[in-house]
Formats: structure tokens, C-alpha cells, sequence
């Protein structure tokens, strides 16, 4: 079986686990070129689902890619971890996230990095409908990072000075003023996305995104 048959009996697997039934169920759709970041460090079925995802939330799938790097300190493990935090997986689930997608972190991390992007494609599909449509790279880092900083402008502060969270985030405060701004946070993923188009990285190839959910 070619890895692209094999994507797509993953695809209708993945159907299955979420409940598509009907006209709703993924049906394969023909394989489309795509040039993905960080591409050439995943699976096919890897790229594939994250093709699915971003096309059915309506974002560059680089974007998410390069999110994952920066979050599993370029890869793309299950099962990497903060070991300051409950912080588990490819977008760095916290235990009550985890929770609140009917698994645990211990479980994620147990999953196939493949498996795991079904859990992603919930949590963010949570997120765009609570906070509003992911229109930027920015946008995709704020969504896993602090959501409700998603369409707001670089300079806003998403972690003000002596709160718990900017002394969890400190790291992200580059000028060292004793805030952390949309900026500055998304300002890594940038250095993260550049290095993910380079050579060696970069994928450029067919996929098979399925239907939209």
C-alpha cells in the first residue's frame, strides 16, 4: 500500500473516531501540491492531517507546523514535555485541556504524534469558534498560547507585569520591560517558520487533505 492509500484509510479511521457519519464522513479528495515548513521532518499521514486541519479552519498549514516545532523543540513528539508543567504533546496540552477534550495528558503522550493531531484539529476548532477565526501566524501561536489574544494588535500585552502568568512566560520578554507583548511571543515563531522553509526542512509534494468537516 502506497503512503498516500495509506493516508487516506487513516483519514476515514479518523472519520470514524470523530463521530462524521453520512455526508459528513471524510471521503478522500484528489491529491493536492502543497510546500509545507518543517515538512520533510514528519510522516506523509503527518503533513496530510495537518493539511486537513488548517484547510478546515482556513489557515496555512506552515503556520501550525511551525507552531508544533517551537512547541516540541523541533520534534514533533507525542510525547514532549515541560517538565515545569503538565504541558504534554504537539501544542503543549495542559492537564485541563486535556480534560476538557475527553483524554489526559498521559494518554496523549502515549499517542502517535498522527493520532495526537486529532486532538489539535479539537482544540482548535474550540478555539476559532470561542475566539474568532485564525488570520495569521500570529493568530495560530495566540490560539495555543493565550487565546484571547487572537486578532488583537502586536504591541497588546498578553502578560501584564507580576502576574503568575508573565512569571511562567518571562522567557518571551525580550526587552526585558516586565510585560510580555503579542510581539514579542510571536516574534520566535517567525525565527521558527524562516528556519522550517529552509532546505532540508522545507517538504514540497502531494497531499491528501479529505474532506472539511
Amino acid at each position: 500500500m502506497t503512503d498516500l492509500a495509506i493516508a487516506r484509510q487513516k483519514w476515514i479511521e479518523l472519520g470514524t473516531v470523530m463521530g462524521w457519519t453520512g455526508d459528513t464522513a471524510p471521503t478522500p479528495n484528489p491529491a493536492m501540491p502543497r510546500t509545507i515548513a518543517w515538512g520533510a521532518r514528519v510522516s506523509q499521514a503527518f503533513r496530510d492531517r495537518v493539511c486537513w486541519i488548517a484547510d478546515a479552519l482556513g489557515f496555512n498549514p506552515s503556520w501550525l507546523m511551525a507552531c508544533i516545532a517551537f512547541e516540541t523543540g523541533r520534534t514533533f513528539s507525542a510525547a514532549a514535555r515541560n517538565p515545569a508543567s503538565s504541558a504534554t504533546g504537539l501544542i503543549q496540552f495542559m492537564d485541563a485541556t486535556a480534560k476538557g477534550l475527553g483524554t489526559t495528558t498521559q494518554a496523549l503522550a502515549a499517542m502517535t504524534a498522527e493520532d495526537q493531531l486529532r486532538y489539535v484539529f479539537r482544540y482548535l476548532e474550540n478555539i476559532v469558534k470561542a475566539f474568532g477565526p485564525i488570520r495569521s501566524l500570529a493568530d495560530c501561536y495566540m490560539a495555543i498560547l493565550w487565546p484571547k489574544g487572537i486578532g488583537r494588535t502586536p504591541d497588546d500585552v498578553i502578560f501584564a507585569p507580576g502576574s503568575t502568568a508573565y512569571r511562567v512566560n518571562k522567557g518571551l520578554d525580550l526587552d526585558r520591560d516586565g510585560d510580555v507583548e503579542i510581539r514579542e511571543a510571536v516574534s520566535r515563531i517567525e525565527n521558527i517558520l524562516s528556519e522550517g522553509c529552509q532546505p532540508g526542512n522545507v517538504w514540497s509534494g502531494l497531499v491528501d487533505t479529505g474532506i472539511r468537516p
